[in-house]
């Protein structure tokens, strides 16, 4: 899909792969009342696919008597997207409807460093059945 901006016209691409958490440090949680608890966690992973890289994370997550219900979080990305070396931030909501999880990403403004300065989208996370996690990245660089 093309997207005019002014005079420049920029083309929207998807990345897709895998990711890996490489490690989930999970701090006890801070705030337990009625079976809902917040708990603040750092996560790190490896991207495979469009995104190469590593990021960082910082999550609250809410778990209920069902399990995990939600999380928002900020992660930051360095690595290369389709072969342009950079990064950015990514702001992430998570939840479910009706049993159903749902994850998504947006890039945050202005985040975007090196050969993706001026890199704006967004995409989701799917966990498998196995526990495997891929994503999709709708994105443009101008």
């Amino acid at each position: 899909m093309a997207v005019s901006s002014g005079m420049l016209a920029v083309m929207s691409k998807r990345a897709e792969g895998t990711f890996v958490v490489d490690a989930w440090d999970a701090e006890k949680p801070y705030d337990e009342r009625d079976g809902v608890t917040f708990t603040r966690v750092h996560v790190d992973k490896t991207f495979g696919g469009g995104l190469t890289g590593t990021s960082t994370t910082e999550l609250i997550t809410v778990h209920t008597g069902a399990g995990p219900a939600a999380y928002v979080g900020i992660e930051r990305f360095e690595g290369t997207l389709d072969g342009r070396a950079g990064g950015f931030v990514l702001q992430h909501n998570a939840g479910g409807e009706n049993g159903t999880p749902w994850l998504t990403w947006k890039i945050v403004e202005a985040s975007g460093t090196g050969a993706l300065t001026g890199i704006r989208g967004e995409g989701r996370i799917i966990v498998d059945e196995d526990g495997g996690h891929s994503y999709s990245l709708d994105y443009e660089v101008d």
